[in-house]
């Protein structure tokens, strides 16, 4: 079997998704105009629509190919958390509150005991976010699906004068990184497909590691879900921008303003499965940033006064943050 070392090879090509994208959004032209027009933020992480004195924020994600690890090791009661965390934590970016969310199971055959697990998760994230879960959708799809697929949508809110786009970042400002729960939702294909083309099962122990938990466990830890630790800090501090580190790494941030330059001269200590999957597949730093998370799972720009008290604020609520590096001049 061929040695996968980069996020393409394994199937997942950034750039081309980027060209996708693209492409499909490039006949979308119809706007709604009154209460649910669209308001012109683009590129960001979720959607926004007028509605009175507030903006209704929508979001949708997926667990990816995580539910191929869940389905191997016969373990699906956190891939729900996934799915949940990864809508959650992209409505937070815009200073919103997630309020509810809806779920689509896609399956090739039903499955009761894995629709009771699935379950189970979605309710923990709806609880670590405190949303309801309103509503959802089942197909099978036996055709289409192998195994199955966890998708959902997400509905926010914000008051239109707390709404944080990233457009007060300037040259001195700095990044704050909070910690990641581990590989979170983003790069399995890639991180699946080194451990396979290595002769490695998920049931094995975590090589190169002295850390008693198997392959398939560090993988399916899931997603961090940020929801109240950054609420929190919204309302306390003028916050600049806030990113969540997923798909393309520490390129994420940028996505916040084109004319400044954000640079991580201090980056957290990236997870033992990182190196693990650097190692085994002999992967190289640069693939490796732009993949995971590497650590990071949520950023967050501040002015620099207030840099060191927003770190403590978040120290004192038992999460793991730091400085990590600094807005600086794009030449």
């Amino acid at each position: 079997m061929h040695k996968v070392t980069t996020y393409s090879e394994a199937g997942v090509d950034i750039d081309e998704e980027a060209k996708l994208v693209s492409t499909l959004i490039k006949n979308i032209k119809n706007k709604r105009v009154g209460t649910g027009a669209p308001l012109n933020i683009s590129g960001h992480y979720a959607g926004l629509i007028e509605f009175g004195d507030y903006a209704l924020v929508l979001c949708t994600d997926g667990v990816g190919s995580k539910v191929m690890i869940a389905d191997e090791v016969k373990k699906w009661d956190t891939i729900g958390i996934d799915c949940i965390a990864m809508n959650v934590n992209d409505i937070i970016c815009v200073g919103a509150e997630p309020l509810a969310f809806v779920d689509y199971l896609a399956i090739q055959k039903p499955d009761s005991k894995k629709a009771e697990q699935i379950g189970i998760g979605l309710n923990r994230g709806a609880e670590l976010s405190n949303i309801s879960i309103i509503g959802g959708e089942t197909a099978t799809l036996p055709d289409i699906i192998k195994g199955f697929d966890l998708a959902g949508t997400c509905l926010g809110y914000v008051k239109k004068d707390r709404i944080i786009t990233g457009e007060k970042i300037k040259v001195g400002d700095v990044i704050i990184g909070l910690k990641s729960s581990g590989i979170h939702s983003n790069g399995l294909s890639l991180a699946r497909k080194v451990f396979k083309s290595n002769g490695y099962s998920y049931n094995d122990k975590l090589p190169y590691s002295d850390l008693d938990i198997t392959i398939g466990e560090v993988l399916l830890e899931p997603t961090k879900i940020y929801v109240k630790e950054i609420l929190k800090i919204i309302n306390k501090f003028e916050i600049h921008g806030l990113a969540h580190i997923t798909g393309g790494g520490w390129k994420n941030i940028e996505r916040l303003k084109g004319d400044v330059a954000f640079n991580l001269t201090n980056p957290l200590e990236p997870h033992e499965i990182f190196k693990v999957i650097q190692k085994v597949g002999k992967i190289k730093d640069e693939e490796m940033q732009r993949t995971f998370n590497m650590g990071m799972g949520f950023a967050i720009v501040v002015d620099s006064e207030i840099a060191e008290r927003v770190v403590l604020s978040f120290k004192e609520d038992g999460v793991k943050a730091r400085i990590v590096g600094e807005v600086t001049c794009t030449h």
